[in-house]
């Protein structure tokens, strides 16, 4: 097979690699890209939009199961709902089919060619991918490491049988009746939150002192509160032990040391993800680490020239959007353009119910840094929108500067605050102040609103409260 020389070479077609590689392509740069499975990554093919989707259904089960009980306000009575979780597996499948076609016509586009099967490092500047037809020698200019990362296994909890990872559970063509989680962070409490409104009697095991631990508490109140109002059982100060014999339960050591059996169809285990540092010739190269992670500096650079890192490799948070900024980036600084990375503006999303978001500093993080705080907070429940959708809970949060009103954060928990985080990551981007946001016309009735009220409340001009 023919040599391939390029000035590109990215590893990996996760959100980061394509979207590094589409820039580059579009930059005139002569590109290659690997990948050894579909294109899109974790993300795209077992992550972030195949939840989203199940998410969805679960949903929308949830709602007509409401509406057929009575149990609403809105006057709508219909007949019990049925579930043919086959089918939405079968949906979920096609949408992922569909957007696997578009970044595999997007890379063509760009004139990115695309080699699939397994990549190996020889030294710095070559690479060998085994493929379906033979050896593939590649050697490139530059080198973009875009490996993302898998799912933490336990070892006293190995993935197999029972015990499943967030891969497996996306898969599912039954509600399995009941359902384990081990570990309360947002993969777990997505997946759970779904499975139990499909019916599924789901107990979340967490060993630390509360769930979703890397948001602060006012802001999962809400969260606790409905899954309480879901039928979810909340372990926490727990530590899973094992399976019990036969398999068909999970020994859980409780807050109080005593053992506890928990019967279970299915084990779910998320209880983060590693790095992909290995099996793609990491020994062949001499890279700095952080830890488990490829250390870079401001322009995802390693610590060998010409060869970059990003996505989830690099370290915290896991984000597809990080990823992709970080790939965007080292595509521009390859064709020669000025470019540093700057995280201070990256949103956080838990879409649990309600959905959580986060934008740069909290007010115990601007408090630590020695800052001065305004902190103004405003509530759902005086939101007309949120009051019409039924989604009175949570809140709108605004951190910033006493001195000079300049915004250092923005947090929000409620229903569908997803959709804010372009609001509150352009704010923290472009170095907005209070006066700003409480001076840009906000549409009513928008949930939207409440972001400009609770900038006014920080100001102590606020109106609806």
């Amino acid at each position: 097979m023919k040599d391939i020389s390029c000035k590109l070479l990215v590893i990996g077609a996760g959100p980061g690699g394509y979207v590094c590689a589409i820039r580059a392509g579009q930059l005139g740069i002569d590109t290659v890209i690997v990948e050894e499975r579909k294109p899109g990554g974790t993300c795209l093919n077992v992550g972030c939009i195949p939840s989203k989707a199940l998410i969805h259904a679960a949903e929308e089960y949830d709602r007509v199961v409401h509406l057929a009980s009575g149990a609403n306000p809105l006057g709508i009575r219909t007949t019990k709902p049925e579930l043919d979780l086959s089918q939405t597996i079968a949906w979920k499948d096609t949408v992922v089919s569909r957007l696997n076609s578009g970044v595999s016509g997007l890379l063509k586009k760009s004139k990115v060619k695309m080699v699939q099967g397994r990549a190996r490092f020889r030294d710095g500047r070559t690479v060998e991918v085994e493929t379906e037809t033979g050896r593939q020698i590649i050697r490139a200019e530059n080198v973009v490491i875009a490996t993302g990362s898998a799912p933490v296994e336990l070892s006293s909890l190995p993935f197999g049988g029972p015990v499943i990872s967030s891969t497996e559970a996306l898969s599912l063509t039954s509600v399995p009746e009941q359902l384990v989680v081990v570990g309360g962070g947002y993969i777990g409490l997505e997946l759970g939150t779904a499975f139990a409104k499909m019916g599924t009697k789901v107990t979340v095991v967490e060993a630390q002192a509360r769930i979703l631990p890397q948001y602060d508490a006012e802001l999962t109140r809400p969260v606790s509160k409905r899954l309480q109002a879901l039928g979810i059982e909340v372990m926490t100060r727990a530590k899973a032990k094992g399976l019990a014999k036969g398999g068909s339960a999970l020994l859980v050591e409780s807050e109080s040391g005593s053992e506890v059996t928990l019967a279970a169809d299915r084990i779910l285990v998320t209880v983060g993800r590693r790095p992909v540092t290995q099996g793609w010739g990491r020994e062949e190269l001499v890279l700095d680490m952080d830890g488990p992670f490829i250390r870079i500096d401001e322009k995802c650079q390693t610590s060998m020239r010409g060869i970059y890192a990003i996505g989830d490799v690099t370290g915290e948070p896991m984000l597809a959007h990080r990823a992709m900024a970080q790939g965007e980036m080292v595509a521009e600084i390859v064709a020669g353009h000025r470019r540093l990375w700057d995280k201070r503006a990256i949103p956080a999303v838990c879409f649990t119910d309600p959905e959580i978001v986060a934008v740069g500093m909290t007010p115990d993080e601007a408090q630590k840094i020695g800052s001065e705080v305004r902190i103004g907070q405003f509530p759902f429940a005086a939101n007309g929108r949120a009051m019409t959708k039924l989604g009175e809970e949570g809140f709108v949060r605004v951190v910033a500067r006493a001195d000079n009103h300049l915004v250092l954060g923005i947090q929000a928990v409620g229903q569908g605050v997803s959709e804010l985080s372009a609001a509150f990551g352009l704010a923290v981007e472009m170095g907005a102040r209070l006066e700003d946001i409480a001076g840009t016309i906000h549409a009513h009735p928008t949930q939207g609103e409440a972001f400009q009220e609770s900038a006014l409340k920080s100001l102590g001009r606020e109106l609806h409260i």
